[in-house]
């Protein structure tokens, strides 16, 4: 698959969500995520660790509203969100977690890329064979795992990675 083909299928609309997409994140208790969708976090495990990394404010980072007591030398040993493209807000952007992400697909299609910046591959088509540039990694997740889509999938901290919305089926609507 080439870098041109991974494009997002839907275009952000205005409109508001759908009424049944409203109740579902009413009923989760979602917020508006940062980098795109909505969130609900449903788990934060009580100990602790030491953060395994320095922590340096960042425009990004700035912009997320921290808990009460927030430390970042220390972190939390794991926690667990409810994630959701829509729509009104069909793409997830780029983003890291310094920590391993493990991700599990309730329902919908989406295209999810992963930039392996910590490693070498070789890229490009025909005509550029040879050149060197970080590995780029792709899938669809969805409920069609006979042809290969993902109904869950772990990403590594510090990876970068984005996801968009698919149609549920070929030619037919994400919701």
């Amino acid at each position: 698959m080439s870098l041109t083909s991974i494009q997002p299928t839907f275009i952000p609309t205005t409109a508001p969500e759908p009424p049944s997409l409203q109740r579902l994140i009413s009923a989760l208790h979602m917020q508006k995520h940062i980098e795109g969708g909505w969130f609900a976090e449903t788990d934060r495990a009580p100990d602790t660790v030491p953060a395994q990394w320095v922590h340096t404010p960042t425009p990004t980072n700035d912009l997320v509203p921290q808990r009460p007591g927030f430390d970042p030398n220390i972190r939390n040993s794991s926690t667990s969100i409810f994630y959701l493209l829509t729509p009104a807000t069909p793409q997830g952007g780029f983003h890291r977690n310094k920590g391993r992400t493990i991700h599990t697909l309730h329902r919908g299609r989406g295209r999810y890329v992963i930039i392996h910046d910590d490693e070498d591959d070789v890229v490009g088509g025909e005509g550029e064979r040879g050149e060197r540039g970080k590995r780029i990694e792709t899938f669809v997740v969805g409920q069609d795992v006979e042809k290969g889509e993902k109904l869950q999938w772990v990403v590594e901290g510090w990876k970068y990675k984005a996801s968009f919305l698919l149609p549920d089926e070929e030619g037919g609507r994400g919701e």
